[in-house]
């Protein structure tokens, strides 16, 4: 039986489709349902990790710290699992494409976008990308086809959309260029997942092992960007340095891990549901921690894109 692995549209957890073996389900120390919730938490705090890093840091610098210390965590795992790393160019050919896709591009944009919108409103364009994924998945997979609540869904995603961005005021006070990055981000990891799912699924390789060798790729390709675009830093603030290890080490690195037990646990559908309590803990913690201000329209929009998004996962009837 071929399986994917679970490809949650948040900061930290994009990972390849691999094929897999019948799942079983061992009992766990930890209830599925306590490490659910600390997933959630991990992705949501994520934004603001991601904010406090960029006050001192440079964008590139904050990605490449949070993939270095993710990739370390992985590494840990794979040599405790003593799993087997990916074998074949052609495997790795397509991996580092999926590391751009799924990693080093939205990591990237969202920590650029993080310098110009706060970071409640680059949580909720991240829910957006189921919408963006239904929206591709039309055209770009023809197995996928549509039923009339998941275009519905989409509709309604994308009046969340625009009731989070306050079109009606004509966008006053909105940062366009940080929110369309924040919004491209989001549109990445779809594109990413159509990728994986045409080239890697089915590969043979283990998600863990397979997953380590993306963000490793990642982090190279983002060690050979980051010095051309910005200088070394003369001084290393403490706060958000720990912010970038605690993003990489906690909210890429270990929320994976998590994720793995979850998707092998209650299976894919239900670890999936962590995705639409993300924006919610991202703009509570915004909103408490960072002081950023919150109008009536993005908590409402929010749960707009969210209905959305829920009825564009939505499967016809066996």
């Amino acid at each position: 039986m071929t399986t994917a692995a679970s490809t949650t549209p948040s900061t930290g957890s994009a990972s390849v489709a691999v094929a897999a073996g019948p799942s079983t389900r061992p009992r766990r120390a930890l209830d599925w349902r306590l490490r659910f919730g600390f997933l959630s938490l991990i992705w949501g705090f994520s934004f603001l990790l991601i904010k406090v890093g960029t006050e001192s840091y440079a964008p590139f610098q904050v990605t490449l710290g949070r993939l270095a210390f993710g990739t370390a965590v992985l590494a840990v795992a794979i040599a405790v699992k003593r799993e087997r790393l990916p074998r074949g160019v052609r495997t790795w050919a397509h991996l580092t494409v999926a590391a751009l896709l799924l990693n080093a591009l939205p990591f990237s944009l969202f920590a650029y976008a993080e310098l110009t919108i706060p970071s409640t409103l680059a949580g909720i364009c991240n829910a957006t990308s189921p919408l963006w994924g239904m929206a591709l998945s039309l055209v770009a997979l023809s197995e996928d086809r549509p039923t009339r609540v998941r275009v519905a869904g989409l509709g309604l995603g994308f009046l969340g959309v625009l009731t989070v961005l306050g079109a009606w005021q004509g966008f006053s006070g909105l940062d366009a260029r940080g929110t369309t990055l924040a919004l491209l981000a989001s549109l990445s990891y779809p594109i990413g997942w159509i990728y994986v799912r045409r080239t890697l699924a089915g590969s043979g390789g283990s998600a863990l092992s397979m997953t380590g060798a993306q963000l490793f790729l990642a982090t190279l390709q983002l060690a050979v960007v980051t010095p051309v675009f910005t200088n070394f830093p003369t001084r290393f603030p403490l706060l958000p340095l720990l912010a970038i290890a605690a993003l990489g080490a906690l909210g890429t690195g270990l929320a994976l891990l998590i994720q793995y037990g979850l998707v092998t646990e209650v299976g894919p559908t239900t670890a999936q549901m962590v995705t639409y309590f993300i924006p919610v803990i991202a703009t509570a913690a915004g909103v408490a921690l960072l002081g950023e201000s919150l109008t009536w329209s993005t908590p409402v929009g929010a749960v707009i894109v969210l209905a959305g998004a829920a009825l564009t996962q939505a499967r016809r009837k066996a």
